[in-house]
């Protein structure tokens, strides 16, 4: 399986994510998380990216596309892999496919989560995250025991600047201007399925499970 979620921030691909690489033991991929780590780690290119982050703005693409392009070289994607963020837009989507063309790889299907922004807003801006571990948690869906501590290290729970409701809507509005037409290129090669981001976890996991299975 070598799997790429679209979709806005907040239309339920991470949790989509976690069930489909249980289900199919692939790694998941998630380029801001990637980033994330490096700027932890205080790496150039990590400061570079948590700028652009912070302020809810795409990391520029000819960094984001070496970070992918060195993640896939790593042995645990020989067998598949789910990417979620990227690619962004079709620079992202056209240099991924030359990676994985040079790698002799094809894309088992592209899926598109959907949903209406005052749900994504809803459910973004409600995170919280351990500053430690990066548990994710929601101030209505999944409350820590403890609250503003996590379960699993009791580490300090934060509230991310790019999960800020003006930087969320930030982030939706560059979503559609840049990532949208990416839709239309795996569409025309084949490869979308679109899932209703608002149905329940079960729906949504029964759903991909029957429609992947189909390209197996």
């Amino acid at each position: 399986m070598r799997i790429i979620l679209m979709g806005p921030p907040g239309a339920g691909k991470g949790t989509a994510a976690e069930s489909l690489i249980k289900h199919y033991h692939i790694p998941h991929i998630s380029t801001g998380n990637i980033f994330r780590e490096l700027y932890k780690d205080r790496t150039k290119v990590g400061k570079i990216a948590k700028e652009y982050i912070e302020r809810g703005e795409l990391v520029p693409d000819d960094i984001t596309n070496e970070i992918v392009r060195h993640r896939l070289s790593h042995s645990d994607v020989k067998k598949g892999f789910l990417f979620d963020g990227y690619p962004r837009n079709l620079e992202q989507a056209e240099a991924l496919d030359k990676m994985l063309n040079d790698m002799g790889w094809t894309l088992t299907a592209a899926i598109n989560f959907s949903a209406p922004d005052e749900v994504i807003i809803k459910r973004i801006s409600g995170r919280r995250v351990c500053e430690t571990c990066g548990t994710v948690y929601h101030v209505t869906n999944k409350k820590p025991k403890v609250p503003g501590v996590c379960d699993h290290d009791q580490g300090r729970l934060i509230h991310r600047n790019d999960d800020m409701e003006h930087t969320v809507r930030r982030r939706l509005k560059i979503y559609l201007n840049h990532t949208e037409p990416v839709i239309g290129y795996y569409r025309e090669k084949g490869l979308l399925i679109t899932v209703d981001g608002t149905q329940s976890i079960e729906e949504i996991d029964q759903t991909l499970k029957k429609v992947l299975g189909e390209k197996t």
